[in-house]
């Protein structure tokens, strides 16, 4: 009888010790970002990172991505305590940091003995002073969509993964008419002018602007032939480029590498029906083919966070290969760069399977949209604000950029 209680008490506490450290293990991250729900690339991660860890799950927090700059800080100096917070610009990155709504993560890497070479010197970007405060998962480059379809239908070749700017706008006023646009240019300043960074020299916090003059007036003489849609009606409209171009009714789209996600999903889910592909953005004539600009995103620890160990073993294992390869399977580029996450992109199932837009998968070189420094954030104001007033034209180009240079060289004294 002593030795059957005896098991009954054993049973009892075997139980209680399991439900306990079940209970332990079930833990939940909260990660804030954009465009959650429409996102594959962050299914993908959420998916394969609870596989790995079981028992613990991730939430998302989604904020829309036009409205995450303002809403992710008024969050963060409110003193939400999500754990993990998306990090889609550098700007955002180096305002977190200032106010101290960033988790310092030197200690964690070199506690955990963290490989940072996959990076190639990439997430120095995501540091102040020697100290890092976020990680790259992903490290986008613009290339150029296009439209299959409409080219076939016109008779007319594809673009190339070696064309000039001059080419470019020629192949855009060639597709353009029957309700057809040879070309979209989303609102954005990186979307029109920002293709001046891609010479390696020139930089968007170097105060000098007038090399943008080239990309501006192209804009101009393609939005004046009726080659893309006019700035205003865009803006006014709230077009997304994606609903642009999902229309079926654009022939090319110069658009950063994320959008080859957000066009594999499109297709799976019968948003739209065509076949597409991506080639090389075109280049001056003076500099490489391939050469492209990019930006990277990235995740923060919240130094608001109440389980900040869980948190890094999330980042360190979403920006390492592991959360590569989870990322590369939808056709999203990777900030980590190895051979197994380059074939994971190429194999990605909705990947175009021409060789061109393979090859586009590896440019020549990429500059970074908006370096790091101390000024970015109000240059980058400055320069958005000019760039309304030039697209809508109460500036010529000229007055534009002779009040980007002013402002800019008044700000760095």
């Amino acid at each position: 009888m002593k030795k059957a209680l005896a098991l009954i008490l054993a049973a009892v506490m075997l139980l209680c010790t399991a439900s306990f450290a079940m209970a332990e293990e079930a833990q939940t991250l909260t990660v804030v970002a954009w465009d959650a729900g429409t996102t594959p690339y962050l299914v993908a991660q959420k998916e394969a990172f609870e596989a790995a860890h079981p028992g613990v799950t991730i939430e998302y927090i989604d904020v829309a991505s036009q409205d995450y700059a303002v809403k992710s800080t008024t969050m963060l100096a409110g003193g939400d305590s999500s754990d993990i917070y998306m990090v889609k610009e550098i700007t955002d990155l180096l305002n977190w940091q200032a106010a101290g709504y960033e988790e310092p993560l030197n200690s964690y890497i070199e506690a955990s003995g963290y490989d940072m070479s996959g990076f190639l010197g990439m997430e120095q970007n995501y540091a102040v002073d020697g100290e890092q405060y976020a990680l790259p998962f992903r490290s986008d480059f613009w290339v150029l969509f296009y439209n299959k379809d409409l080219f076939d239908a016109a008779g007319v070749e594809y673009p190339t993964n070696d064309m000039t700017w001059e080419q470019y706008a020629e192949l855009a006023k060639q597709m353009t008419g029957d309700g057809n646009y040879g070309t979209h240019y989303h609102t954005w300043l990186s979307a029109v002018v920002n293709w001046a960074v891609c010479d390696g020299e020139n930089t968007l916090i170097d105060g000098d602007y007038n090399d943008l003059a080239y990309f501006y007036q192209l804009y101009q003489d393609l939005e004046d032939a009726g080659a893309c849609m006019p700035y205003d009606e865009v803006k006014a409209a709230g077009l997304h480029y994606s609903a642009a171009f999902e229309n079926g009714n654009i022939a090319m789209l110069p658009m950063g590498y994320w959008f080859v996600s957000t066009m594999i999903g499109a297709i799976n889910d019968g948003t739209c029906d065509f076949n597409w592909g991506i080639v090389s953005v075109p280049h001056k004539e003076d500099v490489a083919a391939g050469s492209s600009f990019g930006n990277l995103t990235g995740a923060m620890i919240n130094a608001n966070s109440e389980q900040k160990d869980l948190a890094w073993e999330y980042i360190s294992w979403l920006a390492g290969e592991e959360g590569a390869l989870a990322t590369a399977s939808t056709g999203t580029r990777p900030a980590w760069v190895s051979e197994d996450v380059a074939v994971a992109m190429a194999s990605a199932e909705g990947f175009p399977t021409d060789e061109a837009s393979k090859d586009a998968l590896v440019p020549t070189y990429v500059g970074i949209e908006m370096p790091a420094s101390e000024h970015s954030s109000e240059i980058s104001t400055i320069l958005n604000e000019e760039h309304t007033l030039i697209m809508t034209r109460e500036y010529s180009i000229e007055e534009g950029i002779e009040e980007m240079n002013e402002r800019v060289a008044e700000l760095l004294g």
